[in-house]
């Protein structure tokens, strides 16, 4: 069994087309310094082409081409930061729909700014509340530290549901902040609010030393590897999993991929085969580890299942 536990539906509908341009600039930069760039242009027209799965038919198809069971869609607000082409109830509203028309491959994650203030909170609960949600999704770098005391109340919201809060940690887009996304700074909330499980995505990649000693002693802090083929500072991905695995905390590690972010390096059926039957990644981890970090640990983190409830007529897309 496999959870992909760090997703997102490919879909400029979702994912704001500056972010895209963002991603495709530092491409370019690493490519011209090699001689080999095609144009910006080029490069960004490629990530668009890439990001029109809106209904997410195409994420299913791999899953099922790569053994996937189902998968977390993660659902950022960069609402206040970056021109999206939808408001947040449309896009939470979209997602439920995509659920609808994939029974049983996702769960939802929606994303929060704590910046919207009480009216943004109360949008939270009620989407939760309205459509099944299974947990927070928070992305720092739009300007704002995970542990912001307007977060609070969000995380009384998931304290009482039992759900999951998953936070970016590390680099991003070019034009959004880094600051705020070192894994420290979530260290004060999950503190003060215990009953509150901690995802740090990415944070088995690029603060490695820091997430891991706050998974090994905060109970409710565990890290997940999304984006770790298309990272440009790891060489050796599967070499640096296997390094991870053996740091004593796979009780706490959850696999995820970013998915669609390495879709243009060979598609998700490669990349999985890579991980399970390469040889390197779980090279000496025992079995049991193994099915903790590939599902056993997000099943844990997860609410029980439930059906979504039916979408209002005229809700899902055709």
């Amino acid at each position: 069994m496999l959870y992909d536990g760090h997703c997102h539906v490919a879909s400029t509908r979702f994912i704001p087309r500056r972010f895209l341009e963002d991603v495709a600039r530092n491409v370019h930069r690493r490519l011209e310094a090699r001689g080999e760039a095609p144009s910006l242009a080029r490069i960004v027209e490629g990530y668009v082409t890439q990001h029109q799965d809106h209904l997410a038919d195409g994420l299913v198809a791999e899953m099922d081409m790569a053994g996937v069971d189902r998968a977390v869609l993660l659902v950022p607000d960069f609402g206040l930061r970056m021109e999206t082409p939808l408001t947040w109830e449309d896009m939470a509203r979209e997602h439920h729909a995509i659920r609808l028309r994939h029974p049983g491959r996702f769960r939802v994650f929606m994303g929060a700014d704590p910046r919207r203030g009480p009216e943004g909170v109360r949008a939270f609960a009620r989407v939760i509340d309205e459509y099944g949600f299974e947990g927070l999704k928070l992305y720092p770098p739009c300007g704002f530290s995970p542990s912001d005391e307007r977060l609070y109340p969000y995380y009384e919201i998931c304290a009482e549901r039992r759900l999951p809060v998953l936070v970016h940690t590390g680099p991003t887009a070019g034009s959004l902040d880094f600051a705020p996304a070192h894994p420290l700074l979530i260290d004060r909330a999950a503190r003060l609010f215990p009953g509150v499980d901690f995802i740090l995505g990415h944070a088995g990649l690029t603060h490695v030393d820091e997430a891991g000693a706050l998974a090994a002693h905060r109970p409710n802090v565990y890290l997940d590897i999304g984006g770790f083929a298309s990272t440009p500072t790891i060489d050796d991905w599967p070499g640096h999993l296997n390094r991870l695995f053996r740091l004593g905390v796979n009780h706490k590690i959850v696999f995820g991929t970013d998915w669609p972010l390495g879709r243009m390096a060979g598609g998700l059926k490669r990349l999985v085969a890579e991980v399970l039957e390469g040889g390197r990644v779980f090279a000496g981890v025992p079995a049991r580890e193994r099915e903790l970090i590939l599902h056993g640990n997000l099943r844990r983190l997860l609410p029980p299942e439930s059906r979504p409830r039916p979408a209002p007529p005229g809700d899902g897309r055709g």
